[in-house]
């Protein structure tokens, strides 16, 4: 539980009964992550299990063995200290997938409702396939599934070559017939001869809504983030992408706090735009190794293919928001980092909402955290196409079942965005950087006007740019997620110029 990075970054598992009648080939193990790859092959009980783990160099820590149960974790707990508590005995597990599997032998399924972390899960038993997300589903999982075999994996493209399976309570993905994706805070129970699955969620963002004494409230924002921070932080000096922001600002000043040195912070821009005066400021007060990434705009589009890669997103707006993102970590360049970023606070605290009207406001936050599932905005293959771990402190599960709950009057208050996340940290950050307002990765790297401008130059007309972008995510998804190309044989020009010809000839396009 000292590595840097988690013992497995994803897996590709798959499950049969009665093996050696008509099994087919192995599935290939297609990552767009990188990693070592182990291979764990177990036959018991008229039941083959064949498990690929992308690990980071400790495939042993990926998954545990007991009672005739077998566990595959991709990613970290981080709330280990509060489950060790409920077991029985002394002994501490030696890892995260050994601790899951001794809280499922007394908890069984409902362990998963105890789990504060960023995973996704497996355990196989006898005759039955457990598939189990973190409360997020932060780390995708993918399955499929039919009487006596079930697939499963952390990325779609993994499964883009297995048999249909059957419909299941689950999301299907798109042109892959019969795969489908684990909702968020969801528990799959698959009895294997049968393929019949039952979900159980194990995690919901409250709708109450809690009214709490501004001071009260700071403190506890502050608490609970400082801790997400500490445990996400690992043994070695943490990279932070800071855009001079009060989020990732946030993040970094308590990443900082905690550090037995400097911390080393990045930001990126494009030549459009960038944030990089805000961001040295922050960089300058936190005295950390900063340094500055600008990357020519051409540059960043061409990286919309790698995005859609690795998110195996189909939102246009997600897309833009995370193209910034992977375009920066593909420039980080070395051994694995384990990367902090203020993504996702807008989600809960409605920062993206300059709403004054407080019903609004909460009717927004109430939307947004009913829709992130399946966009997978959180998913660390972002960073893991370039060998990297990255982890958001304001989606951990305790942050969020904070500030869900809080009264809108704490996020928008005196003329303030996100108000109750600046009064938590008004004493860690320069003042300029407290009351600084919003302003989205997406806009301050330019990374809208350039997707725009690029659709405009092809013919589009503005009306129809969003239109536009919609079917460009479209094709890129079917090329590099269903039809398994290579982002770097996907030339984006090919792909515009396929997509805006029925556009502007009036045809209609193919969905």
């Amino acid at each position: 539980m000292t590595q840097t990075l988690p013992a497995a970054v994803g897996f590709l598992a798959e499950i049969r009964a009665e093996t050696g009648r008509g099994a087919g080939r192995p599935l290939e193990p297609v990552f767009a992550s990188l990693g070592s790859r182990a291979e764990l092959q177990e036959q018991s009980a008229g039941q083959a299990l064949r498990i690929v783990l992308l690990h980071s160099g400790a495939p042993d820590d990926a998954h545990a063995r007991a009672g005739g149960r077998t566990l595959a974790l991709a990613g970290e707990l981080y709330n280990q200290d509060e489950l060790v508590r409920l077991l029985p005995g002394a002994a501490r597990p030696d890892s995260d997938a050994a601790l899951v599997l001794a809280l499922f032998e007394i908890y069984d399924l409902h362990a998963f409702r105890l789990l504060n972390g960023r995973f996704a899960a497996l355990l196989a038993a006898p005759g039955r396939v457990v598939l189990g997300t973190d409360h997020a589903g932060s780390v995708p999982l993918y399955l499929s599934a039919a009487p006596g075999r079930v697939l499963a994996a952390t990325e779609a493209k993994a499964l883009r070559t297995a048999p249909a399976g059957r419909r299941l309570p689950a999301r299907p993905v798109r042109r892959l017939p019969g795969t489908h994706q684990v909702p968020a805070g969801t528990v799959l129970d698959i009895q294997v001869a049968a393929g019949d699955c039952t979900a159980h969620r194990t995690w919901a963002p409250p709708l109450a809504r809690r009214t709490v004494p501004e001071e009260e409230a700071a403190e506890t924002v502050r608490h609970a983030l400082d801790r997400a921070v500490r445990t996400r932080t690992g043994p070695g000096t943490p990279l932070v992408v800071l855009s001079g922001g009060i989020d990732s600002s946030s993040v970094a000043a308590l990443a900082a706090r905690r550090a037995a040195g400097p911390i080393d912070t990045v930001s990126m821009g494009t030549d459009l735009a960038d944030e990089f005066p805000q961001a040295r400021v922050v960089a300058q007060h936190l005295a950390s190794a900063h340094r500055e990434v600008t990357v020519p705009t051409g540059d960043l589009l061409r990286r919309l293919p790698h995005t859609v890669w690795a998110a195996e997103c189909l939102d246009p707006d997600i897309i833009e928001y995370l193209l910034p993102l992977t375009t920066l970590y593909l420039r980080l360049a070395g051994t694995g980092r384990r990367i902090l970023t203020g993504y996702g606070a807008d989600i809960p605290l409605g920062g993206m909402h300059r709403e004054d009207r407080l019903p609004e406001l909460d009717t927004a936050i109430c939307r947004d955290m009913a829709t992130f599932d399946g966009l997978n905005e959180m998913t660390p293959t972002l960073s893991g196409i370039s060998g990297h771990w990255s982890t958001h402190p304001y989606w951990d599960r305790d942050v969020l079942d904070l500030l869900v709950p809080l009264e809108a009057g704490l996020k928008r208050r005196y003329g303030q965005d996100k108000w109750v996340l600046r009064a938590a940290m008004g004493d860690l950050l320069p003042h300029e950087v407290v009351i600084r307002p919003k302003l989205g990765v997406h806009e301050g790297s330019g990374t809208s006007s350039s997707f725009t401008r690029l659709l405009i130059d092809a013919g589009v007309v503005p009306e129809r740019v969003r239109q536009a972008k919609q079917l460009v995510v479209q094709e890129l998804f079917d090329r590099v997620v269903t039809e398994g190309r290579h982002p770097n044989e996907v030339p984006l020009d090919t792909v515009v110029e396929q997509v805006t010809g029925p556009l502007l000839s009036g045809a209609r396009p193919v969905p």
